[in-house]
């Protein structure tokens, strides 16, 4: 099993890109407009996703295996990248990425009690709930 350390830095790094990545394409949708920057910044990770897979092989021509809602994802992505791009310039960037992150666990919370799209059941329970609570209050606090 891996280190917890190792997962929680992991969490950080992720957490870290999407502080950085979150003002930055807001800086973009100001200058040239929201599908300009989801375009941007999804092209770019295009391409740095493309090295590595040119390098060790890649499994992509296996991509029909995979199921056809799955395929959807990248919607999120522009999805993630407006809203934040939206809220930055209008209530600042923690409390944009704060709602964003509410949102994230929201999600998470639902698809852990049912076991949606592979995720492990995880029942919800009352410390779940006041859990989330706090966190919505976290998200009310930081936006007023």
């Amino acid at each position: 099993m891996e280190s917890i350390l190792l997962i929680i830095l992991i969490g950080l790094a992720g957490g870290i890109a999407v502080g950085l990545q979150s003002p930055m394409a807001s800086m973009i949708t100001q200058r040239l407009g929201i599908f300009e920057s989801v375009f941007i910044v999804h092209a770019g990770g295009a391409v740095i996703a493309l090295i590595p897979m040119l390098i060790y092989g890649s499994k992509l021509s296996q991509w029909r295996s995979v199921p056809w809602y799955a395929l959807g994802a990248g919607i999120f992505g522009l999805v993630v990248i407006a809203s934040i791009s939206y809220m930055i310039p209008r209530v600042g960037v923690a409390a944009s990425i704060t709602t964003v992150v509410a949102g994230q666990l929201l999600v998470g919370v639902i698809l852990d009690h049912f076991g949606l799209l592979g995720a492990s059941v995880k029942p919800l329970d009352v410390t779940r709930v006041i859990g989330m609570a706090i966190v919505l209050v976290g998200v009310w606090l930081t936006v007023k």
